[in-house]
């Protein structure tokens, strides 16, 4: 019974097939932008918490100011200094690697070229906080850092604007006012989870950056990296103890630092895009019920030209549950052939818009079964009422209808 009705359906959407083509055309641009939203969204996300963890492992970013970012975030506030690092070392409870980070920029030249870039003055401990891993050549050496050598490690983006495709170790690089000799390259990172080329730097002794680059002592922030499994803010407590001792702040007094957790950063970067997904699929969604409008439209149409047919069956002795299912399964196929077309639409918008975004192609089964069912759904509901009115006509009137 049920084959032969949706022979029936399949016979009657074939007898129009350019109305029944711009019927599902509602229903698949729907699917589509659904599908589409939710997956480039979930590829946005693992984006982000892909970047932000690049910053560093179970970091810590330690900074004066009362505000994490924005401009006047240090507000006044006295920078840190070399003794806080081996104090945070030496007293702090879970913690891996603690690096001093004193940042400038500066233009660089070497062969003839010139770039514009960021120096960072810091310590071997700086590329575990960072899990910055070399491409090319060494860490620092012990009597280097401590004697504050001319000798500097430089991301990717430095050495293909300075060396292009050339090797870069060995070779020298005049920053500011000094030549210091290129011993390590970084490998590539790409683009900061919060902006910014992570591999347009070069890095130095923080010695060496003190005296040569800043000409002060002061540290620009610190950078701490937490053991695994340790509690975050248990760490975080212990060292706003810890400063607030060595800054000498009263009990009364607001801190004149803040710590960071990036972990924290990605979870509510995560939470905010997973957020626009889900509203740019519900507004997407808006589309599947303008779809279903129109199967109603199309279905109520098709009911008015086919009078005589329903009445024909009626007086041979179709029951009014046939007919109605006649009619039901025709709006169900027209949605789920939409539902269909949109999934196959969804996937190829869906890999050309992450490759141009640049971010992962998620296939989640989970959205385009829902989104496929949805599609189904609405041609049950929208379909009911042109069927129902199908399964009620009275045969006399039907038969006499022109």
């Amino acid at each position: 019974m049920f084959w032969n009705t949706l022979l029936l359906a399949l016979r009657a959407i074939r007898r129009n097939p350019m109305r029944s083509l711009l019927t599902t055309l509602g229903i698949v641009i729907g699917v589509a932008a659904v599908v589409t939203m939710v997956t480039v969204g979930n590829g946005a996300t693992l984006a982000v918490k892909a970047q932000i963890e690049s910053l560093g492992s179970n970091l810590l970013m330690v900074r004066p100011g009362q505000r994490a970012f924005g401009p006047g975030g240090s507000g006044g506030a006295p920078a840190f200094k070399l003794a806080d690092v081996q104090a945070i070392a030496a007293q702090v409870g879970g913690v891996a690697a603690v690096a001093p980070e004193v940042r400038s920029g500066v233009t660089v030249v070497a062969d003839g070229r010139n770039w514009a870039t960021t120096v960072v003055g810091t310590t071997n401990d700086y590329f575990q906080t960072n899990n910055w891993r070399l491409q090319a050549g060494r860490m620092f050496d012990a009597g280097e850092l401590a004697a504050g050598s001319p000798v500097c490690v430089i991301g990717a983006t430095v050495r293909r604007e300075l060396f292009g495709t050339s090797e870069a170790t060995g070779r020298s690089v005049r920053v500011k006012q000094f030549s210091c000799d290129v011993i390590g390259v970084l490998a590539p990172k790409g683009q900061a989870g919060i902006g910014g080329d992570q591999d347009d730097t070069v890095i130095l002794p923080v010695a060496t950056m003190q005296r040569r680059v800043t000409g002060s002592t002061r540290v620009n922030a610190l950078l701490v990296s937490m053991s695994p499994d340790v509690d975050s803010v248990q760490v975080i407590a212990s060292i706003t103890q810890l400063m607030r001792e060595r800054r000498k702040l009263a009990a009364g007094d607001e801190n004149n630092f803040n710590v960071l957790d990036t972990r924290q950063v990605a979870e509510t970067l995560s939470g905010t895009t997973a957020l626009m997904t889900s509203l740019l699929g519900a507004v997407a969604a808006v589309s599947l019920l303008v779809g279903g409008i129109g199967i109603m439209n199309i279905m109520l149409v098709s009911v008015t030209e086919r009078t005589r047919e329903i009445g024909l069956r009626l007086a041979i002795g179709a029951l009014e549950r046939e007919v109605l299912t006649q009619f039901l399964v025709e709006a169900v196929v027209l949605a789920a052939l939409g539902g269909v077309v949109g999934l196959l639409l969804a996937g190829l918008a869906s890999w050309g818009l992450t490759a141009v975004m640049r971010v992962p192609f998620v296939f989640d089964p989970a959205i385009n079964a829902i989104g496929f069912a949805f599609a189904a759904a609405i041609g049950v509901v929208f379909g009911y009422v042109p069927a129902r009115r199908a399964a009620r006509l009275d045969p006399i009137e039907a038969l006499r209808h022109e």
